[in-house]
């Protein structure tokens, strides 16, 4: 959570309005149901080595946001570049214009990493800001996660979708669009 005048002025800095890009908020969860917000990103850092924070993810999903690359981040005091990855979903800041989330990942799966690939195949830079951060606090599982843990037919559905969305990627983006399939695929 990085005050939006930080936000706003990463926007100006980095000339956004002018460039594709994403500028990537690193995020960071803790299992305490009450936290007192750190201030700071040395406040942040100091909690997370004292292991009351955790990058996202870490125990159950650490490639959805491996890529953002934190051993970088404690350290970087300029926004920094990051390649795509399979899997990775980080939360982004981004122009309005940019392309919408594909409709088809509705409830648990898939939503953001498809919204990145889409960016990436559009060449947007995808940034990592080194002073913001946003925590994620502990809540009871949702609806659709519990349905996609339970139902083999949810994740088939889902497998599906997948399937098409890569068709659409490689209609769209031509042979650009091979590594995300490739990627898929050695996984």
């Amino acid at each position: 959570h990085s005050p939006p005048y930080y936000h706003r002025n990463s926007i100006q800095q980095l000339e956004l309005p002018q460039r594709k890009a994403a500028l990537i908020v690193p995020a960071f969860e803790t299992l305490h149901y009450r936290l007192t917000f750190p201030k700071s990103k040395a406040e942040l850092l100091s909690m997370l080595d004292m292991g009351s924070l955790y990058t996202f993810r870490y125990h159950v999903w650490p490639k959805g946001h491996a890529p953002t690359d934190y051993a970088k981040w404690r350290t970087a005091t300029v926004p920094y570049r990051v390649a795509w990855q399979p899997d990775f979903e980080p939360y982004v800041v981004v122009r309005r214009d940019c392309p919408k989330y594909d409709q088809r990942f509705v409830g648990f799966g898939w939503n953001k990493v498809s919204h990145i690939m889409e960016l990436d195949a559009q060449e947007y830079e995808l940034l990592v800001l080194p002073n913001a951060f946003m925590i994620h606090m502990p809540h009871a599982p949702s609806f659709d996660i519990s349905k996609f843990r339970l139902s083999a037919g949810y994740r088939g559905c889902l497998q599906t979708l997948r399937e098409e969305f890569h068709q659409d990627l490689s209609r769209r983006y031509g042979a650009a669009a091979l590594k995300y399939l490739t990627a898929e695929r050695s996984l």
